[in-house]
């Protein structure tokens, strides 16, 4: 931990592009699969253009559909200096995969991203912030340091547990923790579910940036005015965030967090390190 600035934001961003509509829906159009292209040509070029204005390190958890759709801009993300972490192959559910399905995925995707970055990804989230039960077993196998899933905190990241036992007429039996850092997310600090309108299943998602404003900001200062220390995880999809309106509040979102000398921002790939070699959050 960096002892004058102990609060570290992660903005990450999962580029979803095509995936996150063939994933995801059992009809997509081809009306679908642009919002997705959109945030290839224009969201991530942009949002890359906000990072290095201001100097912010992120991290981009990426699919292997993604990655092998569109190379020019994951190299960009790279080029730029920020993290590419796992994001699946084709942001597939895995808690309504198969053992072997949710593998597959998993390895192809690791194959895809070892291309790019020429060593294994520090870093994985679940296309739908979800596991199976094969998940975790899956990560530890293949040596990952960091996960950000799951929902068991807020500031401080944990490790998570293998074996759990718990079910409607049985309490909770707790299993053992792993060496794996979570790094716990919120659909509140999310812009899909802000901002993101969809007409099936549900015609939600228009939500006024100063709203979402309010919500991440008020997080981040209760964090700092309440916690001696922690990490706040912000996640966001290029073809969301990148609009005009949401850039500006994204903007002043940056300058709020830049004001405060006790914070910094981090790729979360590098506060895992840290914790790693005995650093606390």
């Amino acid at each position: 931990m960096n002892a004058e600035k102990p609060y570290a934001v992660c903005l990450t961003f999962d580029f979803d592009a095509m995936s996150v509509w063939l994933g995801g829906y059992p009809v997509v159009t081809p009306a679908m699969l642009s919002r997705g292209e959109y945030g290839a040509r224009v969201a991530v070029p942009r949002i890359l253009g906000l990072l290095e204005e201001y100097d912010v390190p992120a991290t981009f958890f990426v699919p292997g559909h993604t990655a092998e759709s569109f190379p020019h801009a994951v190299d960009a993300i790279l080029s730029a200096g920020h993290e590419v972490a796992h994001h699946s192959y084709g942001h597939e559910d895995p808690s309504t995969q198969t053992p072997d399905e949710e593998r597959r995925s998993l390895e192809r995707a690791l194959a895809v991203l070892e291309r790019f970055l020429g060593h294994p990804p520090a870093g994985y989230r679940s296309p739908s912030w979800d596991y199976s039960d094969a998940t975790l077993s899956l990560l530890l196998e293949h040596g990952f340091l960091y996960d950000s899933s799951l929902f068991a905190g807020d500031f401080h990241p944990y490790r998570p547990r293998l074996g759990d036992q718990v079910g409607i007429e049985d309490p909770l039996q707790m299993g053992e923790e792993v060496d794996i850092w979570e790094f716990p997310v919120d659909f509140t600090l999310d812009d899909w579910a802000h901002f993101t309108f969809n007409f099936d299943p549900l015609r939600v998602g228009l939500s006024a940036p100063s709203k979402v404003m309010e919500i991440w900001a008020g997080d981040f200062d209760y964090m700092t005015e309440r916690e001696e220390r922690g990490v706040l995880t912000v996640t966001m999809h290029p073809q969301v965030i990148a609009r005009g309106h949401r850039m500006a509040m994204l903007e002043r979102f940056v300058q709020h967090i830049l004001w405060n000398e006790s914070a910094r921002f981090a790729r979360m790939g590098d506060l895992a390190q840290e914790l790693a070699a005995g650093a606390v959050y």
